[in-house]
């Protein structure tokens, strides 16, 4: 049986890489007494999958992970029991079970929420809830994409889903995923380019809050692909 594991990264966490939070769950399963299954072969290693490797310094209440066990124990808290030997900036939120066949979440992206905050240091001197309705508006949102090896121009204004602006903040619905893939970085980066001003990454703080699939043209949140445990006979 698989299980999809949904979990929140927050405070000092934020700055521990994907590698160490992947070696730490694994511990997790352990200390909590998952029966997870084991890899066949000389070198043995946990069924476990991350949907979308977490940056570094970026906080998230939406983060998952996909498991697979050998058994499924009715009278276990699976949430309670996880969180129970968890460290301060991790906390499990749900545990779904997954129908035999179902795609691994990190397949599934299609999009993802993020919350945008300005430093108090680096706020902006101007109405930007207005200035971002314009910069919005505008037909095409040209940006420099860098990758490793290039850098070149793209039009991301097709992989803008949805966005509200508050006074706290930019609320950005993204593609994310292996086919597209848009930081919130470099949106809030082409809304300063269309001010005219500088921008550098520290100006901003970046909250991811969930990940969807889509399902004929409908985004569903990952944890939605699952079922309750006490569902499953």
């Amino acid at each position: 049986m698989k299980l999809r594991i949904k979990f929140e990264k927050y405070g000092s966490m934020k700055f521990i890489g994907h590698l160490d939070t992947m070696r730490y769950f694994q511990k997790v399963m352990r200390r909590a007494d998952i029966d997870i299954a084991y890899s066949e072969g000389f070198s043995p290693h946990q069924k476990m999958s991350f949907a979308s490797p977490l940056g570094v310094g970026l906080i998230s209440r939406g983060e998952y992970f996909d498991i697979e066990i050998n058994s499924l124990d009715k009278n276990k808290d699976y949430v309670k029991d996880m969180n129970d030997v968890m460290v301060d900036g991790f906390k499990i939120v749900s545990v779904k079970a997954l129908e035999e066949g179902s795609k691994k979440a990190m397949s599934l992206i299609a999009a993802a929420d993020y919350k945008v905050y300005f430093r108090d240091e680096y706020k902006l001197d101007i109405n930007y809830k207005s200035k971002f309705d314009e910069f919005m508006s505008k037909e095409e949102i040209i940006v420099i994409k860098k990758t490793k090896k290039s850098e070149k121009e793209v039009d991301i204004k097709p992989m803008i889903y949805d966005y509200k602006v508050a006074d706290d903040g930019i609320f950005l619905k993204l593609a994310s995923g292996s086919e597209n893939n848009l930081k919130p970085e470099l949106v809030i980066e082409g809304f300063y380019k269309y001010l005219d001003k500088e921008f550098k990454d520290i100006y901003i703080i970046n909250e991811r809050l969930e990940l969807y699939g889509n399902e004929d043209g409908n985004f569903v949140s990952l944890e939605d692909y699952g079922k309750d445990l006490s569902c499953i006979d």
